[in-house]
């Protein structure tokens, strides 16, 4: 079985289990997280087409990433989760797919859903299967531990994004709305970003905010345009296009910012930062 090992535990979040699981707690109690622990409901309620989630250490960006997670907990447990994640490292492909076996965290292994992979990799014109860009990356691994502390049984589809543009981001999520009905799947995606890097705390807040409001219009276009216009260092611009191409295809027609907050909340040095959202796209 090929076995994805994690990358970046012990690094942006505890390496043990018990530790994580105090770590998870602690984000999800925060004053910046949701405040309460999530309770996962029995009966699935499909309801959010996904999220945009966060991906720093889970010092700086676990109690955003939390309120993201306490609202699907609430929602009940998918089949798959396809996460989309940008490509930090620089290897790999234009849009490189993880096709087989599980991904490991402290937590335990989860595993890939390969049909599902394959069939998203057939649909499009630009993802291939290949690990070499997912072997360093962390921008997927950070949303593991949160969804292993919410769902017990569930596989995922990890995608990560080297070139995030438009016709890139329209073409993947065609794929992947065409392979979850042909397979009729019941799918939550996850975009995983950040917002603006190491700016004053004012400056990322004024700079996100743009970004924001072109995500709340579900309006991948406009957003890509406000990030290059603006000077906008978003990281994961092309997973947050494929999910609002994606939204927009389902005629969902709703997004709320469920949690903004910048580094420099965490720790009070707002002279550079790192902005954080959880949004949620739902119908």
């Amino acid at each position: 079985m090929v076995v994805r090992n994690p990358a970046v535990a012990g690094y942006f979040y505890e390496g043990r289990a018990q530790a994580l699981l105090k770590r998870l707690e602690w984000a999800f109690t925060h004053p910046l997280g949701p405040g309460a622990k999530p309770v996962t409901a029995s009966v699935r309620t499909r309801v959010s087409v996904g999220f945009i989630v966060p991906h720093a250490g889970y010092m700086y960006s676990g109690p955003v990433a939390a309120h993201a997670y306490f609202k699907m907990a609430l929602e009940g447990v998918p089949q798959t989760v396809v996460i989309l994640g940008p490509n930090h490292t620089g290897f790999g492909e234009a849009v490189s797919v993880w096709d087989e076996g599980v991904w490991s965290t402290p937590l335990g292994n989860v595993s890939v859903d390969e049909e599902l992979a394959s069939e998203i990799i057939k649909n499009s014109s630009f993802a291939r299967p290949d690990k070499t860009a997912h072997y360093e990356e962390h921008s997927i691994e950070v949303q593991l531990p949160f969804l292993q502390y919410i769902f017990k049984d569930f596989k995922i589809v990890p995608i990560a994004l080297m070139y995030q543009v438009p016709e890139i981001a329209k073409d993947l999520s065609t794929s992947i709305l065409k392979s979850v009905q042909k397979l009729s799947r019941d799918v939550v995606l996850i975009a995983s970003s950040d917002m603006s890097h190491y700016e004053r705390h004012e400056v990322a807040v004024a700079k996100d905010n743009l970004a924001l409001s072109r995500i709340l219009m579900l309006d991948p276009e406009g957003l890509y345009d406000a990030v290059i216009s603006n000077d906008i260092s978003m990281c994961g611009v092309g997973p947050v296009m494929t999910l609002l191409y994606y939204a927009k295809q389902l005629n969902a027609s709703k997004a709320e910012v469920l949690k903004y907050a910048t580094s420099g909340d965490v720790t009070g040095d707002k002279s550079q930062v790192v902005g954080y959202a959880s949004v949620r796209i739902h119908f």
